[in-house]
């Protein structure tokens, strides 16, 4: 592949709601460049950028990939991201390696949400941003409908710069609203020139006016000529468009239909035309010898820089860290600096990515997309600069995976390899982690969703032949005393030779500090109990809080007191010391008026007004106390209530079930709290009936 400077470069990503047709979009443009002999498709899982085996099993998007697609003299770098929701770490690496997006919208479904959540993160990032809308070969699909929730939604930034022309119910034309002249298509990439039809003109002239009045607010001279009924040339209006787009004053909506091959040449010159090359991009970072901020702003004259985005770790493909140069040319035999682990690497070689195939090029240029093979020391979001020049680039910010189950290894004494596999799958997900549960003895995977769980089971069998169950996990309750107790223990053995003597008084009681699981305090006057044994004693007391009496769960909050005990001289010793403490703690515990403890999260839960009710009856079912409503001035509300962890299993699906996707939620450990009684006494029940299997 040619390299192409900084101002030959778009970097654009496509978002949209799942099954919108990003992917089949991609491959339309891919073919019409010539990258192709033949259109792929999603059902027949020969698409480029859907190369993994679980994308053509399931038809749909799970990576985002990147397919540079040559157009104008230009490559336009397109980053074909995953619609469903599951899978938004994804989305979020591309927006941030993007500047610019394209909205994908299916005329058929209309505006989802995952085009509402998509505009969002444009907005978050500030990035340019076109809408096209698919499907325009279906009969029953409305553009205008599309332009008219689009614009109720957003306001007077949308405007439409193409419709389509039907003629006995085949779409087979459109409408260039800037030039006010209609075009049919010829074949697959050819149009002619053709009258608007009548029936079109009104619409055309309310579209052209919307787009004038959008024109006319770029300047002032222009506003002055627009009120004196001027009219501005197609050049004037393109380079005011340029302008707006730019500064996402304006989104031009524009419409096609991918598998036809209808409207992608348009959507192609349009984004060469109105979308920034990176160099009108700000890119900043740290420059860590003086502790300055370094403008990289894509500037190909300054010290070589890039952010590594996206790292793919495939079994069959190797790993490749996907790059975004910051600053600089970078060359393929160039020596780099891992910032953030203080190491060098050599390149040997440097990639574009068509999906899954590594094309080599001799080198990047500011502002563009590749990969590096091999780079050991590199995970995602480490900046890569030169040893003189030290520079770091800010994080992406990911979602927070909040969805997490207890897995375990199908075949015993796999557990090393699902490590190692699992470690692989984390370094290509920031998403996906792992976390192991001493306390109940459970290792746990957190991800966004259940599918991209499903999506890891699937992922180790195929690719690293191990395999893993996920079952439901065990909600970490503590066990505590609400009252007061004293008790000896006497531990006394005597089987000829040494026996072993341990004597012990003790009180327990509530400590009232929940953070510490216990206060070990001795009173023991004239010898009683030797102090060389305390630390036995202590030992004892030590070992018997990490498995309480009551249900196997960790102590929380306990004062052990020591006050009295007697000994032998000959037959005492530590152990026994420590066998007494024992024997005193289980006893002394189930007198003192045990409990158990469950954990509370904080959560916040944000969703449209019009779901607020639901949301809250779900969250009382859930026996969540709702502590307060805010209103986010977006039509949302964010509404924060405290609830046991116990009820937050599965949240997820269920949230998302209510709200049709549109709900977000966050949360955060709390507190403990005394679980109401059938709770305990359920829990009590399932860890005897546990222990008495394992034995």
């Amino acid at each position: 592949m040619d390299v192409y400077t900084t101002d030959k470069i778009r970097n654009v990503v496509l978002l949209g709601h799942g099954g919108c047709g990003k992917t089949t979009l991609a491959e339309a443009m891919a073919y019409l460049a010539g990258m192709t002999s033949r259109q792929g498709r999603v059902e027949d899982g020969n698409t480029i950028s859907d190369f993994d085996k679980e994308e053509i099993k399931r038809h749909f998007s799970i990576s985002t990939t990147v397919i540079p697609v040559p157009w104008q003299k230009c490559k336009v770098n397109i980053l074909d991201t995953p619609g469903y929701f599951d899978f938004v770490g994804e989305v979020e690496e591309a927006v941030g390696a993007a500047d610019a997006a394209i909205i994908v919208i299916s005329g058929k479904a209309g505006v989802q949400v995952g085009a509402q959540k998509a505009w969002n993160l444009c907005e978050k990032y500030k990035l340019p941003r076109m809408i096209f809308v698919t499907d325009m070969d279906l009969d029953d699909v409305s553009y205008r409908q599309i332009v008219e929730d689009l614009t109720e939604l957003y306001g007077k930034k949308i405007a439409p710069i193409h419709f389509p022309i039907r003629e006995n119910e085949k779409f087979v034309g459109y409408v260039n609203v800037v030039k006010q002249a209609g075009r049919k298509f010829v074949d697959k990439n050819g149009k002619q020139e053709c009258p608007v039809p009548e029936h079109l003109q009104e619409y055309l002239d309310k579209y052209h006016e919307t787009l004038m009045e959008a024109v006319a607010e770029t300047s002032e001279e222009f506003m002055d000529r627009y009120f004196e009924g001027d009219t501005f040339s197609v050049e004037e209006v393109s380079a005011a468009l340029a302008a707006e787009v730019h500064e996402a004053g304006i989104v031009p909506v524009c419409m096609g239909s991918p598998v036809n091959l209808r409207g992608v040449s348009n959507l192609l010159d349009d984004i060469v035309s109105f979308f920034p090359d990176p160099s009108m991009r700000k890119c900043n970072g740290i420059e860590q010898k003086t502790n300055g901020i370094f403008e990289a702003n894509y500037d190909f004259s300054k010290a070589k820089s890039a952010y590594v985005w996206k790292t793919i770790a495939d079994p069959f493909l190797g790993k490749y860290s996907l790059i975004k140069v910051c600053s600089g040319v970078i060359k393929s035999d160039d020596t780099l600096y891992n910032v953030e682990k203080g190491e060098e690497e050599r390149l040997n070689k440097i990639y574009v990515m068509e999906g899954s195939k590594p094309i080599e090029v001799p080198e990047l240029h500011a502002g563009d997309i590749g990969a590096i093979a091999k780079l050991n020391s590199v995970t995602t979001g480490d900046t890569l600069a030169t040893k003189a020049m030290p520079i770091v680039y800010p994080k992406t910010k990911i979602s927070t995976p909040y969805t997490y189950k207890r897995y375990k290894a199908v075949k015993k004494g796999e557990e090393d390899k699902v490590a190692q596999a699992l470690a692989k799958l984390m370094s290509e997900d920031n998403t996906l982690k792992t976390v192991n549960d001493g306390a109940n003895r459970q290792s746990l995977i957190y991800g966004i969703g259940d599918q991209q769980l499903d999506v890891v089971v699937n992922k180790l069998k195929d690719r690293y032949k191990v395999e893993i169950e996920l079952d439901r996990p065990k909600v970490p309750f503590r066990e505590t005393i609400r009252k007061n107790s004293d008790v000896e223990g006497k531990h006394k053995k005597q089987s000829g030779g040494h026996g072993q003597y341990g004597h012990v008084k003790m009180r327990f009681e509530p400590s009232g500090d929940m953070e510490k699981p216990y206060i070990f305090e001795q009173e023991v006057v004239g010898g009683a109990v030797p102090k060389n044994y305390f630390p036995a004693v202590e030992k004892g007391v030590q070992e018997c809080v990490l498995k309480g009496p009551l249900a196997s769960y960790p102590v929380v909050g306990l004062k052990a007191v020591l006050y009295d005990g007697s000994y032998h001289p000959v037959d005492s010793s530590e152990m026994a010391f420590k066998t007494a403490a024992s024997l005193a703690f289980k006893k002394g515990f189930m007198d003192a008026s045990p409990v158990l403890l469950e954990p509370i999260v904080s959560m916040k839960v944000t969703v449209p007004d019009k779901f607020t009710g639901d949301v809250m009856g779900d969250l009382n079912k859930r026996r969540g106390r709702v502590l307060g409503m805010n209103p986010d001035h977006q039509g949302n509300t964010i509404i924060e209530a405290d609830v046991p962890m116990l009820e937050i299993y599965g949240y997820s699906t269920d949230l998302r079930s209510m709200t049709g996707g549109s709900g977000d939620f966050e949360y955060q450990f709390a507190r403990y709290e005394q679980a109401p009684s059938e709770i305990q006494q359920k829990e009590i029940e399932a860890r005897a009936n546990a222990e008495g299997e394992e034995e």
